[in-house]
């Protein structure tokens, strides 16, 4: 089967977020069951300085906007056999950062426009392609109205898979025709409106053949009429062409016996041990004292929608009773300012590092005993995954992929839990999971179990890469 990726961020070049820690995993574990996987992205700054000399030019070709003419140059490299085709233009992509300017619709869509055309440059006829979020969401609309007549794109079949909902490629009508060439008509008889503006993610939920999302209970939240995402009555339209596939985790990057990052290597027979010991290096490397108080790790984009809030309310509660907190990641400059007083306020209960540190990160997974993940909503989440792959004990809010992976503990009936969870989004939701862990921190029988059971999971990619096979095979046949 010939697979394209299409998505704006992929390991091992460029992340922002877990969208790039599926697309890659997700891909190689294609590759792996005998598939063939191209991927296509833009070429950006940090891509093109860093990985220059690995990048072999392949074609260049023109690329039109209404009066905007600009030039594609496509470069090409190899990643554990995954076929990377990087689409470059320096006026678009060669910037600071991945997102967050005030042109992203533009640059989008000349990605969409550029790879339509790739395709037909590198004669590469897709049984599938793949669509990740909203930047390449006009694709499928774009060949089916301006190629319907081209034998080359006659037997292309559409999958989308919505990893943020919250984003929907919202732009004016003017744009449509404007940047796309595409009539007006799409947008008057609804196709790509939403909420009187253009959503290329409403387009390419209404023109592909199947939608994906990233969890089963995601999936049911979306199309709850109910629900914040807003999606529901679109989705309604297309529910039976509408699947949860859960993600998995690359258990390559995330082994506790065979990490590099890590002091002290450990498995599910040395857990204890192993755990105390990268305790000791974590708290060290923070500059705490040694103890051996529980230790709950934070590893997170510092938003509101991680719950952070939540945490904060309860921290100082927390540390009262014992714990330690420890927390890397930015984000939200208020939640910021929030961790840094917490920390001038117990230096020696609380360690923090703004920013990202992938080193630290394994460390603070390894080296602590729960992980914190309250989310307000969360279509997959990794964190929850990575944590119990080491034996750190999750403790989430019941919602998206976080309600599908984790079994929380509730008495010495729940013989399979695997975690921590609760329902509400509320302060005493917040404390009775804290209380919890206490209670189980102080119970090492009890605590040794649960982490076994977490860390005997199996998250690898398999599962969810033959579930997407499965929906490729069956959307090739309709």
């Amino acid at each position: 089967m010939k697979i394209a990726m299409v998505t704006s961020e992929a390991n091992p070049f460029v992340k922002s977020g877990g969208l790039a820690d599926v697309t890659f995993s997700l891909s190689k574990e294609l590759v792996i069951l005998g598939q063939e996987v191209i991927l296509f992205m833009p070429l950006y700054k940090q891509i093109s300085l860093k990985y220059e000399k690995d990048l072999q030019f392949i074609a260049k070709f023109q690329i039109h906007m209404s009066w905007r003419s600009q030039q594609v140059q496509i470069f090409r490299a190899y990643v554990d056999g995954i076929v990377y085709y990087f689409l470059q233009n320096d006026y678009y992509f060669f910037r600071d950062n991945i997102y967050g300017y005030d042109d992203d619709t533009e640059r989008f869509a000349f990605f969409t426009l550029s790879v339509k055309e790739a395709f037909k440059v590198l004669n590469f006829k897709a049984d599938i392609v793949h669509l990740h979020d909203w930047q390449p969401g006009l694709l499928p609309t774009l060949i089916k109205e301006q190629e319907k007549n081209n034998p080359f794109f006659k037997n292309f079949k559409f999958i989308l898979t919505i990893h943020n909902p919250a984003f929907k490629g919202l732009f004016d009508k003017y744009f449509l025709g404007n940047l796309y060439s595409l009539p007006d008509y799409l947008f008057d008889n609804g196709e790509v409106r939403y909420e009187n503006n253009v959503s290329s993610l409403k387009a390419a939920i209404m023109s592909s053949n199947k939608i994906t999302t990233v969890s089963y209970t995601h999936r049911d939240e979306l199309l709850d009429p109910y629900s914040e995402h807003g999606l529901s009555s679109v989705l309604e339209l297309r529910r039976d062409d509408f699947v949860g596939i859960l993600n998995g985790l690359d258990y390559e990057e995330f082994n506790p016996s065979e990490n590099l990052y890590l002091p002290h290597l450990y498995d599910r027979l040395t857990v204890t041990s192993g755990k105390s010991l990268n305790k000791k290096a974590l708290l060290e490397k923070f500059h705490l004292p040694l103890s051996d108080k529980p230790v709950f790790g934070l590893v997170s984009r510092l938003t509101w929608q991680k719950g952070i809030s939540l945490i904060l309310s309860r921290a100082r509660s927390l540390i009262r009773q014992g714990g330690v907190l420890i927390i890397l990641g930015s984000g939200e400059y208020e939640l910021e300012q929030q961790i840094e007083h917490l920390r001038r306020d117990f230096p020696q209960d609380v360690g923090i590092y703004i920013g990202y540190n992938n080193e630290l990160a394994h460390l603070i997974y390894a080296g602590s005993d729960f992980f914190l993940m309250p989310s307000l909503f969360e279509p997959c989440g990794i964190g929850q995954m990575i944590a119990q792959r080491y034996g750190t004990l999750p403790i989430v809010r019941y919602t998206g992929g976080l309600k599908d992976t984790v079994i929380g503990y509730e008495n010495e009936n729940t013989i399979d839990a695997n975690g921590i969870g609760f329902i509400h989004f509320n302060e005493g939701a917040m404390q009775y999971g804290l209380d919890l862990a206490l209670k189980i921190y102080e119970n090492k029988k009890l605590l040794l179990k649960l982490r076994r059971n977490a860390m005997k999971l199996d998250r690898t990619w398999f599962l969810s890469a033959e579930s997407y096979l499965h929906l490729y095979r069956e959307t090739i046949k309709e």
